[in-house]
């Protein structure tokens, strides 16, 4: 299964630790103001723990089918496998990409990098598509590396790397466009709807700035 770059215009990550409200509420906000893909992030201090985030991923899940939003779940191969989600995201210091892309077949992989060798690595790997940052400074991720902005991915474009990039880490309204004129195909956002008090709203203000920037692809 692939991903297009129009599906990573504006990529949502959520758990339920991020959301001022309910997860299914916040979810379906965010997709009614124009989401192109979500993943299922459910880690940090009062996150759920097996049974009880199963049946949320699940019902998360269902909701992205209804309206055909791809599902990725971060770093969980085997909840992958249990609810059929889409496609999976990991971090360099998750499972090793190789044996995950064994275990999901043609399922969609996407894969963190930080700099030009990881991007590389991750693509001779089977990588669909990179998620590239931190952009600018964040306080949702407290393990993110060095904030190197949107440099890092002109650098990894002009090695030669054509496959999907969303950019991730402190990304809003105001700086976005600065992302996509890097060479990313979309961004990446958590806080940014999930603490929103309006997540309709915030994700229709995203979407309508980045459409224009990347009406190319």
């Amino acid at each position: 299964m692939m991903i297009s770059r129009k599906q990573l215009q504006l990529y949502f990550v959520m758990g339920s630790s991020n959301c001022r409200e309910n997860p299914e509420q916040t979810l379906m906000k965010a997709i009614r103001g124009g989401i192109t893909c979500f993943q299922f992030r459910e880690k940090g201090k009062g996150s759920r723990r097996g049974r009880a985030k199963f049946e949320l991923a699940l019902q998360l899940k269902t909701i992205c089918r209804e309206y055909n939003i791809p599902f990725i779940v971060n770093d969980d191969v085997n909840l992958v496998l249990e609810i059929d989600a889409d496609g999976i995201h990991i971090g360099q210091e998750d499972d090793s990409p190789l044996e995950v892309r064994r275990m999901l077949g043609r399922k969609i992989l996407g894969i963190s990098a930080h700099n030009t060798e990881e991007a590389r690595e991750a693509v001779k790997n089977g990588a669909d598509y990179l998620g590239v940052g931190p952009m600018f400074p964040t306080r949702t991720k407290k393990d993110c590396r060095e904030v190197r902005g949107p440099e890092v991915i002109r650098e990894i474009r002009s090695d030669g790397i054509t496959i999907p990039i969303t950019g991730i880490g402190g990304i809003k309204s105001s700086n976005l466009d600065q992302v996509i004129q890097a060479g990313a195909d979309g961004v990446a956002v958590i806080s940014t709807i999930s603490h929103s008090r309006d997540p309709e709203m915030i994700a229709r203000e995203l979407i309508t700035r980045i459409k224009p920037l990347t009406a190319d692809d």
